[in-house]
């Protein structure tokens, strides 16, 4: 008999009552999830519902208001400043815009992070930023500017600069926002063949509910600053929740926005 013991996954990162408010808004409300080591967990719901400020919390780009946010085990309010700058060189987030210098080449705008946390020497640079290219298929598009490209190549190249630290948390900010139906299925798929091969674990916000039962482990309807359901493309498909039927079935969509 074997003497190996199993591997068990790993909170890679949780909320615990997290409350967030700006002024007198409040974004979530007693917000509590988690997402395991390797698992791609997607946020779905309405426009203005927390899905981006959770991201953003992830990152330790905002503060919680109240509750507890754990990131790869460590409690963001516990942590100094020197160490939550190094915590965010272990996340890799695609923003909503792609976040890309206009003036900077696709090659130059992937090896930023690596450039700006140093200790990395220029032909390792070279290596991994080529290694980055050829992973979202564009391995001869380097020397290209950003105004030289398509959308959906931009999304490309911000995944690329996202994945180039080896990121253990991959967040993605509607990543298929203004693609058509064609690219989108491209970047779903990139999307699931990047946490796979890098066994990170992903959180992917987006309206895209096509996309996001082609690909997610989990998905969570977030509304009102809440998860009113949780659970695997299959449970969401079949929910008999109101606000999630609304989105499988656009007819309804009164009850998100009446």
């Amino acid at each position: 008999m074997s003497s190996e013991q199993p591997h068990i996954e790993q909170d890679a990162l949780s909320f615990e009552q997290v409350v967030k408010t700006f002024g007198t808004r409040s974004v979530l409300n007693q917000q509590t999830f988690s997402v395991k080591e390797g698992e791609l967990f997607v946020i779905i719901g309405p426009s203005g519902t927390g899905k981006s400020v959770t991201l953003k919390l992830i990152a330790g780009l905002l503060k919680p208001t109240h509750g507890t946010i754990k990131v790869l085990g460590q409690d963001l309010s516990q942590v100094s400043v020197s160490q939550l700058s190094a915590l965010r060189r272990r996340i890799g987030f695609l923003f909503q815009g792609g976040a890309l210098l206009g003036w900077k080449t696709l090659a130059e705008n992937i090896a930023l992070p690596l450039i700006e946390h140093g200790g990395v020497s220029a032909d390792e640079i070279k290596t991994r930023v080529a290694n980055a290219l050829a992973e979202v298929g564009l391995d001869h598009a380097g020397s290209l500017y950003p105004s030289e490209v398509s959308g959906g190549m931009l999304k490309r190249a911000a995944f690329a600069r996202a994945i180039i630290e080896n990121p253990e948390v991959l967040l993605f900010d509607e990543p298929t926002s203004g693609l058509d139906p064609v690219m989108s299925y491209t970047i779903d798929t990139l999307i699931r063949k990047l946490n796979r091969l890098h066994k990170a674990a992903c959180v992917v916000v987006t309206h895209d509910l096509v996309g996001a039962l082609r690909y997610a482990d989990r998905i969570g309807f977030l509304k009102d600053g809440q998860f009113l359901t949780v659970g695997t493309p299959e449970d969401i498909r079949h929910s008999q929740i109101p606000e999630v039927k609304a989105f499988l079935n656009p007819e309804h969509s009164e009850v998100i926005h009446g």
